[in-house]
């Protein structure tokens, strides 16, 4: 098996078109393809699934597309790990980060990083922590920044910093008692709230079922301009982080209250870093981590 035919059919598998693949990877479309059926011939299974709009992975191509993945990030490791004893920290580092911490700490993040480590690149993914738990597992992120992280096999975690979770209301609800909103209180509330397994769900869920009640799902939308969009619209409210507020458009169409947890402090939801515990990290990585960990302390505050 070769990694030139395994990048080749990354990229086909990922960009759906052996017409887009070999303009990114700036070869001929014929060799491309070639390249792709040797890989196909000699495991002895159809890898894609020609048609008229482009390719698609067969069952099979889904099984490679996993560990083909994880291979080359590997071998890129094993490349910034040579090139690291020239004396430069360099290569790729991936990052997953929840998609409202990467409102807040994306920019600064990236900002820092292109100063203190400029010969290195950093990718950044959004996805929910689930998902990034899997990508970790494979190889395809070496960082990652998890909501109500929980030990794993396979993972090291550490936490990183709490978010705050505040009650998102139209600005234009009548005003009710001023400050802080008590957990139970949540009930008389139509809420506009992600589908399972959105950590934050999951964590409002499990810390008012301790205290004997349940939240009153009106809509279950996923993304967060989304929901803002239907608070807005007078739809219901929301429960969201206050760093997923960061940048809003219009900051001015919503009312914020803090909740009140029953121990008598603020809503908070925990967050962790998870690395892998079965990869070691280069020293590129490990730069890195603690650059995020430094960020995490200036703009999402401590644990």
């Amino acid at each position: 098996m070769d990694l030139r035919q395994l990048e080749y059919f990354v990229r086909v598998a990922e960009l759906g078109s052996f017409t887009r693949a070999a303009l990114a990877l700036d070869v001929a479309q014929p060799a491309l393809s070639r390249q792709v059926r040797l890989l196909e011939l000699e495991l002895r299974q159809s890898l894609l699934a020609r048609h008229g709009r482009g390719a698609a992975p067969t069952e099979a191509g889904q099984v490679l597309l996993e560990h083909a993945r994880g291979i080359l990030h590997q071998v890129e490791h094993a490349r910034d790990e040579l090139a690291r004893l020239r004396g430069a920290l360099v290569g790729r580092v991936t990052l997953g980060l929840p998609p409202s911490v990467a409102r807040a700490l994306a920019v600064p993040l990236v900002q820092a990083f292109g100063q203190q480590l400029p010969e290195a690149r950093l990718s950044i993914t959004e996805a929910l922590s689930a998902s990034m738990q899997e990508q970790l597992a494979s190889g395809r992120l070496d960082i990652a920044v998890l909501y109500n992280a929980q030990p794993v096999p396979g993972l090291d975690i550490a936490p990183l910093a709490r978010d705050e979770l505040l009650l998102v209301q139209r600005a234009t609800v009548p005003a009710g008692p001023a400050g802080a909103i008590a957990l139970r209180e949540l009930t008389r509330l139509p809420l506009v709230i992600p589908s399972r397994p959105n950590a934050i769900r999951m964590h409002v869920e499990t810390v008012m079922a301790a205290a004997g009640c349940a939240p009153r799902v009106a809509l279950e939308i996923d993304g967060v301009a989304t929901i803002l969009e239907l608070v807005e619209g007078g739809a219901g409210s929301a429960i969201l982080s206050r760093h997923a507020l960061a940048g809003v458009a219009r900051p001015g169409a919503f009312a914020l209250r803090p909740i009140q947890a029953p121990d008598g402090q603020p809503l908070h939801i925990p967050l962790y870093t998870a690395v892998s515990a079965l990869r070691p990290g280069s020293a590129t990585q490990q730069a890195a981590l603690a650059l995020l960990r430094a960020q995490a302390g200036q703009h999402l505050g401590s644990f």
